[in-house]
C-alpha cells in the first residue's frame, strides 16, 4: 500500500535523475497506481505540470482523446457536490484495481466454484462459532468479491468515514481569506473546493483500490464496510495471502471465513456498535485541525493553472489532532473501541479453530503481525485521520476477553456487549487482570429489567439482538452511549 494515500504526510521525493524520473512517474510512479492520479497543469517543457502524468498525457493525445480529457478536467472543476468527488474516487479506486497488485496479481471474475467455496466456509464458520460466542449468526449471505466488486461494495461507508475530514478541509479552503475579500473572491474559493474535491477523490480512490488488493474480507479494518448481514471474502486475496506459508488453502479460507463470520455476529447482534465506532471516528475527526496558516500561503501563490501547488500542500502535513483534553478523550475512545471488537474476534475464532485447526496458532500469529507491520487496518487509519492502531491494544484486548472466558464463561463474557458504558475501558485494557477479576456485575437484574422491557419475556441472558426499545434490531441504532 502507498505510505500516503490520503495525502497526509510528507511529500514524495524528488527524483535524483529528472529524466529517469519523469519516465517512472508517467508509468504510474514507480509503484502501483498513478501517483498523482489528476495533477495536472499546461503541458510544454519546462512548464508547470509538465512531469506529471495529465500532462505528459496530453502532450502525446490525438485531438478526440485529448478533448476528452479537457472534458473530464472540466468535470472537475464544476464539481459543485460534497467534500469528496467520490465519482472521481470511484472511478480511480477501479482504475487501480484494474492495474493489479505490485506482486503482478490481476483482480478476476469470480467463478461458481469460488463462490460455492466461500458459502460452505462461512456455513462451516458458523457451525464453529456457535460453541465458542452466545451471539447467533449474523451473516445472512456470504459472497465471494472480486477486488473491483468489493470497492463497489464498500465506496458508501467510505464516504461515511471520510467526508468529516474533507469537510474540515473545505471549510477552512474557505476561511483563510479575510472576511471583506471572501465575497470579491468567490469564484476563486468554488474553484478550490472543487479542486479540493477532486483531489481528495482521487487521492482517496487510489488508497481504496490499493487496500482492495489487500483485504481478505469485509471487515479487515475492524469496521463492517460491506452491507449489513453479508460475510463476505475476496478469493484472489485469500489465496494470496496464503500462498507462502505452507498451510492447506482450504485451511487459510475457513480461518479467514471464522473472522469474517465472526465480526458479522457482533456487527449484527450489538445494535449500538456501528454507530458508536463511526461516531468515535467522527468525533475524532473533529479534533483534527488545518494549519491555515500554510493553506494561507498557498491561497496567496495559487495559480488556478498550477493546482498541484494545493495537492503538494495537501501532502505535507497540513493537518495535526488538536491537543486538547476532547481530542485525547476522542482518540481513547476510538482505540479502545476498535481494540475490544478486534479483541473479541480474535479471542472467539482461536476459541473455536484451535481444536479443530492444526494451522489455527500459526495462522492467528501471522494475521497478528500482519497488522503490527502495518496491515490494511493500520495504514488506512493512519492516512486517513493520522490514528494508528497499536498491536499492544489488540493483544491485550484478546487476553482480556480469554480471560472473561474463562472468569464468567462465554455468556457472561459476551453479555458486556449488551450496553457500551458495561464495556473495559482504555484503563482496563492497562490492566485486563484486574477488569476481569473485578468483582463481577450481577447480571440477573439486567435480565429481568431487559425481558421486561421485551414484552415479559422469560428470564435469562440478554437478547442482544433488541436494542433500547425491545424492536428486533429495528430500532435507530443508538444507545445514551453510542455517541
Amino acid at each position: 500500500m502507498s505510505d500516503t494515500p490520503f495525502g497526509f504526510g510528507l511529500p514524495p521525493e524528488e527524483p535524483e535523475n529528472g529524466d529517469e524520473g519523469k519516465k517512472k512517474d508517467q508509468q504510474g510512479g514507480g509503484g502501483q497506481g498513478p501517483a498523482n492520479p489528476f495533477g495536472f497543469g499546461l503541458p510544454g517543457a519546462g512548464g508547470p505540470g509538465a512531469d506529471n502524468p495529465l500532462a505528459a498525457m496530453f502532450g502525446s493525445m490525438n485531438p478526440g482523446d485529448l478533448g476528452a480529457a479537457f472534458q473530464q478536467l472540466g468535470q472537475m472543476l464544476s464539481y459543485e457536490g460534497g467534500p469528496v468527488n467520490w465519482d472521481m474516487a470511484k472511478q480511480i479506486a477501479r482504475q487501480t484495481v484494474a492495474q493489479g497488485t505490485s506482486d503482478g496479481t490481476k483482480d478476476a471474475s469470480v467463478g461458481p466454484a469460488e463462490r460455492s467455496a466461500v458459502q460452505e466456509a462461512v456455513r462451516l464458520a458458523d457451525l464453529w462459532l456457535d460453541d465458542a460466542t452466545s451471539l447467533p449468526s449474523g451473516a445472512g449471505s456470504a459472497v465471494a468479491w472480486s477486488r473491483a466488486e468489493w470497492v463497489e461494495a464498500t465506496l458508501p461507508v467510505w464516504q461515511e468515514l471520510v467526508d468529516p475530514v474533507a469537510e474540515r478541509v473545505g471549510a477552512a479552503m474557505g476561511e483563510v481569506l479575510p472576511e471583506e475579500m471572501q465575497a470579491m473572491a468567490g469564484p476563486l474559493i468554488g474553484m478550490m473546493r472543487s479542486m479540493g474535491g477532486a483531489m481528495f477523490g482521487s487521492q482517496i480512490g487510489q488508497a481504496v483500490g490499493v487496500l482492495a488488493g489487500e483485504v481478505v474480507g469485509s471487515t479487515d479494518i475492524g469496521l463492517p464496510l460491506g452491507p449489513a448481514g453479508r460475510a463476505a471474502l475476496l478469493p484472489v486475496n485469500v489465496e494470496a495471502f496464503g500462498k507462502d506459508l505452507g498451510v492447506p488453502k482450504d485451511e487459510v479460507r475457513l480461518y479467514l471465513a471464522l473472522r469474517e463470520a465472526a465480526h458479522q455476529r457482533l456487527f449484527a447482534h450489538v445494535p449500538w456498535l456501528r454507530s458508536h465506532l463511526f461516531g468515535a471516528v467522527e468525533g475524532y475527526a473533529r479534533g483534527i485541525k488545518v494549519d491555515t496558516a500554510k493553506l494561507e500561503d498557498v491561497v496567496g501563490q495559487f495559480d488556478p493553472q498550477n493546482p498541484d501547488e494545493l495537492q503538494q500542500a495537501l501532502q505535507q502535513g497540513m493537518f495535526q489532532p488538536e491537543d486538547t483534553p476532547e481530542q485525547k478523550t476522542a482518540l481513547a475512545r476510538l482505540e479502545t473501541a476498535l481494540a475490544l471488537v478486534e479483541g473479541w474476534v480474535d479471542a472467539v475464532v482461536h476459541s473455536a479453530a484451535k481444536p479443530r485447526l492444526t494451522s489455527a496458532d500459526a495462522l492467528r500469529e501471522t494475521l497478528r503481525r500482519r497488522r503490527a507491520s502495518g496491515g490494511p487496518a493500520e495504514q488506512t487509519f493512519a492516512t486517513l485521520i493520522g490514528l494508528e492502531l497499536r498491536p499492544r491494544r489488540l493483544r491485550d484486548a484478546s487476553r482480556l476477553w480469554a480471560s472473561l472466558t474463562d472468569a464468567r464463561g462465554v455468556d457472561g463474557r459476551d453479555a458486556l456487549w449488551s450496553h457500551p458504558d458495561m464495556l473495559p475501558t482504555a484503563s482496563d485494557l492497562d490492566d485486563p487482570d484486574g477488569f476481569v477479576h473485578r468483582e463481577q456485575l450481577d447480571f440477573s437484574e439486567l435480565d429481568r429489567m431487559l425481558g421486561e422491557a421485551a414484552g415479559g419475556d422469560a428470564p435469562g441472558r440478554p437478547d442482544l439482538t433488541k436494542d433500547g426499545d425491545g424492536e428486533d434490531g429495528k430500532g435507530d441504532g443508538k444507545s445514551d452511549g453510542a455517541e
